[in-house]
């Protein structure tokens, strides 16, 4: 059987450290989580890259939604330049339009930007107007690592039934079991054939706090076992 990935948020070197320590195999670096997790700096991802190990998937997004514009996606592509150099081993994003569908232009513009490093399509895909047809738009897209998904915006919980349905239709190997994930949730999907899953909130007191290496490596244990 596959070994289950273990992504862990982080926003800085401590969390970072934390994640490693704990057992974690990814992180995903972000900053502004009150936003949903928007950019980090560079800085950051440099000072995470020399403290810890763990591949760095860094968020590119600039804004608290799901949409973008020109101007903004060009300071995006320059960031990704920049966080590259300083570390970066992959990135997230992933954009709708204002009708809901999977901004492919964006969402393309930003593919090549990073290239050849890998990418994660994040929870738009929970939130477009269409969820399946969202799918089929991102599941062939080149460099696409994994799909960060709960099903639904309301959480894990909620999505289920979705992330069933995805995991029937072949994707449960580019899925990225995470928002509102729960140690129950894990033996559901992973029978199911999901081997990624992402926590945030669930390895910290709360967001005004770093990750606890002991909370992760709770998920460790439960994912080493399932």
């Amino acid at each position: 059987m596959t070994a289950s990935l273990l992504e862990v948020i982080a926003l800085d070197v401590r969390d970072a450290v934390a994640a490693e320590e704990g057992g974690a195999d990814r992180l995903e670096v972000v900053s502004d989580m009150a936003s949903g997790g928007l950019t980090p700096s560079a800085e950051v991802v440099a000072a995470i890259a020399g403290a810890c190990s763990l591949p760095q998937m860094v968020m590119l997004r600039g804004n608290a939604g799901f949409a973008t514009t020109g101007e903004e996606l060009d300071r995006l592509r320059e960031e990704a330049r920049a966080l590259a150099e300083a570390g970066a081993g992959g990135f997230v994003f992933g954009f709708l339009t204002a009708d809901g569908a999977v901004d492919m232009e964006a969402t393309e513009a930003l593919i090549h930007a990073v290239a050849p490093l890998p990418w994660t399509f994040h929870r738009a895909v929970d939130n477009a107007a269409d969820v399946r047809a969202a799918w089929r738009a991102v599941r062939l897209l080149p460099n696409l690592a994994t799909v960060l998904t709960s099903g639904s915006p309301a959480g894990v919980g909620e999505g289920l039934p979705v992330l069933r349905e995805r995991t029937d239709a072949g994707d449960g190997e580019i899925i990225l079991a995470g928002g509102g994930l729960k140690q129950e949730h894990v033996p559901v999907l992973a029978e199911r054939g999901v081997r990624a899953f992402h926590v945030g909130s669930a390895v910290r007191e709360s967001w005004a706090h770093p990750v606890d290496a002991s909370r992760v490596r709770d998920w460790r244990r439960l994912l080493d076992n399932v």
